[in-house]
């Protein structure tokens, strides 16, 4: 009875142990699989045909898990089910850290497609006249962008101590063309072209619609809180498997890729990573 006994206890523990490393291996500096939270879009793609090879040639494993909302994937990766995403910016995953309690954080930022105003039923700015319509995104910090982006293109003039990642409507002080200004879901806007006289358009926006961007009448200058970065939780921050994204991101080897990639200067570069 005692043997019997005494290999139970000595299988029971061998077990604990083997439980306990796996765990160590999931979330520690000895992880090699990671767990990316992708969507459709030119970030998951970007990453998946330019960061997942370099990753992998260091031993890494690539295993993706797709969303089709953003909000699903920071809660993914608060919970602990992924590791990794690369589809949004630093205004974002801080919102979502202050309404959600949460603690993600970059780990560098990453190349960035600008928002751009494109031509609907006129195709340049020169032509812009009395009450012209113009479809912007309606989301808070898309919003903001927008109304930088037409101030920029000197077609209205926001408050002078306004914070232009917190910008609205009601931070106009003068709209030189009696603009009027239609807010609307951001994918909604390029299958509204036809209907007004130009669109502001997000850059995941332009990618997945097919339109071009060398269509763009003018781009954004990007703020630091809207270029898009690489997501985990804070936790891992100083894990094996997060400094090989970051040094990924700024190799060598990622500069080349993005050469070839960004002929037609499609992407912004963040400096940090030029």
């Amino acid at each position: 009875m005692k043997k019997w006994m005494f290999l139970f206890i000595s299988v029971t523990v061998l077990f604990v142990l083997a439980a306990c490393g796996n765990d160590n291996n999931e979330e520690g500096e000895e992880k090699t699989t990671i767990k990316v939270g992708t969507s459709p879009g030119p970030y998951s793609e970007l990453f998946l045909n330019g960061i997942k090879p370099i990753l992998e040639e260091n031993g890494y494993s690539i295993e993706t898990v797709e969303f089709t909302e953003l909000l699903q994937a920071d809660i993914a990766l608060d919970e602990g089910s992924i590791d990794l995403n690369v589809d949004q910016h630093t205004a974002y995953y801080t919102n979502f850290n202050e309404e959600k309690n949460a603690n993600l954080t970059k780990v560098t930022p990453i190349p960035t497609v600008p928002t751009g105003i494109f031509p609907g039923k006129k195709n340049s700015l020169d032509g812009i006249s009395e009450g012209d319509t113009i479809a912007i995104p309606k989301d808070p910090s898309n919003a903001a962008r927008a109304y930088a982006l037409l101030q920029k293109a000197d077609l209205i003039t926001l408050k002078e101590d306004v914070e232009l990642i917190k910008v609205t409507q009601n931070d106009i002080v003068e709209n030189k063309h009696d603009l009027n200004i239609k807010e609307m879901d951001s994918a909604q806007i390029p299958r509204a072209l036809d209907d007004v006289d130009y669109g502001i358009i997000p850059g995941s926006i332009v990618y997945a619609s097919g339109l071009d961007p060398a269509d763009s009448l003018l781009f954004e200058d990007i703020l630091k809180e809207l270029e898009l970065v690489a997501v985990i939780d804070e936790k891992n921050a100083d894990t094996e498997w997060a400094k090989a994204i970051k040094d990924a991101y700024e190799s060598d080897e990622f500069k080349q890729f993005m050469e070839k990639e960004n002929e037609d200067e499609y992407w912004f570069i963040p400096e940090e990573i030029e």
